[in-house]
């Protein structure tokens, strides 16, 4: 049985799985992708000798539709997540999907699972979670015969619980990818791997973690399952460069909203984690957490706090206000960034 929309309390809604009535699905065979189709089965049906269940052959992506005050729904940037599983598609050997054929597919399962789409205001979303798994009877150590790809739909609030607020995070001794390794696809092994350092975070009362670079332990790369950035004490919008980071879409939306916006200077380069003090402000940012404000991080002995623990630094509430508006409808979105979904589908 599906959940019924009016017995969702919308403003309540965490970050987690609650089934609905249509998925997208298709087939990679004989060098070809079928035509695709939605289902109502959530549940995937695959040879035990698949090999995403034993070499970790899959990928996946994740964005947003949002409801706007006028009552349409829109998709945030899906091209830009269906270029990015292309290049995590090219890295583990899977043939990708074409851009028009994935962000079809997101319009389609948005379109019949409408009633799912959180009203404007209440601060939710419809996540959208496309994947792609190499699935057929091969045991050997090779690209998968076949594939499949699929998309389902979640409807989400808030992925740290209090929203806009800042939140503590404490550095890792793990790495969260090996360097010239998978760090910049988004591929499932990835987040295995952080599970534990990730627990070990929370156990010790922080948000989540912090991974620095896993050649030399010096540098700022990721927090958690979210792109970090930083704003300087003289206003420059600073995100740390490194082959082992994920691309996120919503920092590289970031930077430039920060300098077409907001009249900042942006780089991507170092983080050193021995000179937060050079830094005013500092957030996470992802299409999951949009973003988290960092209050302070945690690295051996040292607590270093940035703006403050408990407020909202200025220019980091300015990238979420401008941020969050273009999402929602409320402020002009540059061009190409805002994927209308019109009409319902079943």
């Amino acid at each position: 049985m599906t959940a019924q929309p009016p017995a969702l309390d919308w403003g309540q809604l965490g970050f987690g799985y609650l089934r609905t009535p249509w998925r997208y699905r298709s087939h990679w065979r004989e060098g070809a992708w079928d035509s695709g189709v939605l289902t109502e089965d959530n549940q995937v049906h695959i040879s035990e000798a698949s090999a995403a269940l034993h070499y970790g052959q899959q990928c996946f992506e994740g964005l947003k539709a949002y409801r706007t005050a006028d009552g349409r729904v829109n998709l945030f940037r899906p091209d830009q997540n269906a270029l990015r599983m292309q290049r995590s598609c090219a890295r583990l050997l899977m043939p990708p999907v074409p851009t028009e054929t994935f962000v079809g597919a997101c319009k389609r399962v948005v379109r019949a699972n409408l009633d799912f789409v959180p009203p404007y205001g209440t601060g939710g979303a419809l996540y959208l979670r496309p994947f792609l798994i190499g699935v057929g009877d091969s045991i050997a150590v090779t690209s998968a015969p076949e594939f499949l790809f699929s998309v389902f739909a979640v409807p989400v609030g808030a992925y740290f619980k209090g929203g806009l607020s800042p939140m503590n995070f404490v550095t890792s001794g793990y790495d969260r990818a090996a360097p010239q390794g998978t760090g910049a696809a988004k591929v499932g092994g990835n987040y295995a791997a952080s599970l534990l350092p990730g627990a070990e975070a929370k156990g010790h009362r922080f948000a989540d973690c912090i991974y620095l670079d896993p050649a030399t332990h010096t540098k700022i790369e990721e927090v958690g399952a979210a792109n970090f950035f930083a704003i300087t004490r003289d206003g420059r919008f600073v995100t740390p460069r490194s082959p082992s980071i994920l691309p996120s879409i919503t920092k590289y939306s970031l930077l430039h909203l920060a300098a077409e916006r907001l009249g900042l200077e942006v780089e991507e380069g170092d983080v050193f984690i021995d000179r937060l003090d050079e830094y005013a402000e500092a957030g996470a940012c992802g299409t999951a957490a949009v973003i988290t404000p960092i209050g302070g991080i945690q690295h051996g002995e040292h607590f270093h706090v940035f703006h403050s623990e408990t407020e909202v630094g200025p220019v980091t509430r300015r990238l979420y206000e401008e941020l969050v508006g273009i999402q929602y409808g409320d402020r002009p979105a540059p061009e190409g960034w805002i994927v209308n979904v019109e009409g319902k589908e079943v």
